[in-house]
């Protein structure tokens, strides 16, 4: 059944402005089979945008179609880059927030990288209890100061005195935001002074932008820092801030146990974006085939990074893997499988030599300067590009 009304705000102004059909519904698995990875399960991108809250979600989602388990792995810490920024934001939490002698829970942990640096962070004190049903390795580390649990975080952890809940690049999975924000506020019935932060992709950023490779399947749930706070003031928490960060891409949320004021917030610019973003995807779509041919005029294509933005590219621009000759990736776990829906090779950078690979197109800009450092190091030419040329 079709939902009819926002699932953030329950107002029925609803638009739909994104529609592709038949995307592989996971961008992040660990296919070792190529023929394995163009058989990959399927389904579609309705996009749709609220007028009231601006929140925008895939009204055709359907949750049972995808799977989240030991073949799943989003880690990108692997980049020098993003483990950088990963512990700017730690000690950001630490010294600005005072996450310090606190029982910290995280919610869909990874591979628990996040929670070891706040744990870890000298003089913090800090515990930590992970939970991912992802979750690859150890139950418990640092002499029980570290615990992970192979499972979905709800109500039926209420026994977990947590002083602070972290939960990074999960909320965009979930196409009932609302019902897991309030079971996180069940599981802290009994820590009344709890804190929580929420990182999350920023939509504004996307359609501002146009990067068309950023709308896929497992995001079924994007806010602007209007919905979200709404999201969060509906469940029962009070934001005290929404902040743009990792250069506009993502949004973090620092918010506290509370009962506040449900106002809604009125957000019609997301929807003019979103109308105008509808009007161009095709364009764009048809600028980006020009510009991958021009580029094979000069040798071998690849891209760079084989998360869910270089997935997502593959599929939308060369389905047939008839321009692209590989992705780079620097996570060792994704390296000799494939593409999801596509089939394409994943790479590592000193792949690319051996495979006579003249230029590459970087899905996300923020890493230019690693790589570049990377590919000098390793005496590698390579005519590095991105979509903000």
């Amino acid at each position: 059944m079709k939902i009819c009304r926002c699932p953030v705000c329950e107002n029925s102004r609803l638009s739909l402005f994104l529609l592709r059909e038949n995307v592989p519904v996971h961008q992040n698995l660990v296919v070792e089979c190529q023929g394995s990875a163009r058989d990959v399960t399927r389904g579609d991108l309705e996009l749709m945008v609220c007028g009231s809250c601006g929140f925008v979600f895939n009204r055709a989602f359907d949750r049972s179609r995808l799977s989240y388990g030991e073949a799943y792995d989003n880690t990108q810490s692997c980049s020098a880059y993003f483990d950088a920024y990963l512990d700017d934001l730690v000690r950001d939490m630490v010294e600005r927030q005072g996450v310090k002698n606190c029982t910290i829970v995280e919610v869909g942990c990874g591979k628990g990288s996040f929670l070891r640096k706040l744990v870890n962070y000298p003089g913090s004190n800090n515990s930590g209890y992970g939970f991912d049903p992802s979750y690859v390795g150890p139950a418990v580390e640092l002499d029980g100061r570290l615990q992970f649990s192979a499972r979905y975080y709800d109500e039926a952890c209420a026994g977990i005195a947590a002083d602070v809940v972290v939960c990074r690049h999960v909320i965009e999975h979930v196409p009932e935001p609302l019902q897991v924000l309030r079971s996180v506020r069940a599981a802290l019935a009994l820590s009344s002074r709890a804190r929580v932060f929420f990182e999350t992709p920023c939509v504004d950023w996307i359609l501002r932008n146009r990067v068309l490779w950023d709308f896929f399947y497992e995001h079924c749930s994007l806010f602007t820092a209007g919905s979200l706070g709404l999201a969060f003031r509906r469940a029962g928490f009070a934001v005290e801030r929404v902040s743009h960060i990792f250069s506009g891409q993502y949004l973090w949320l620092e918010g506290s146990v509370a009962n506040v004021d449900e106002a809604l917030p009125t957000d019609v610019e997301v929807v003019s974006l979103a109308v105008a973003y509808s009007s161009d995807e095709q364009r764009m779509r048809r600028d980006w085939l020009q510009r991958l041919c021009s580029l094979r005029q000069c040798g071998k294509v690849s891209l760079w990074g084989a998360g869910a933005k270089g997935a997502t590219f593959a599929n939308l621009i060369d389905p047939d893997c008839s321009l692209i000759e590989c992705v780079v990736d620097l996570n060792p776990r994704k390296q000799g499988g494939f593409i999801p829906g596509t089939g394409h090779p994943i790479v590592a950078p000193e792949e690319l030599r051996r495979r006579g690979v003249s230029s590459a197109v970087l899905m996300n800009p923020n890493y230019r300067e690693e790589n570049i450092k990377l590919l000098e190091s390793a005496g590698i030419e390579l005519n590095l590009t991105d979509w903000s040329e």
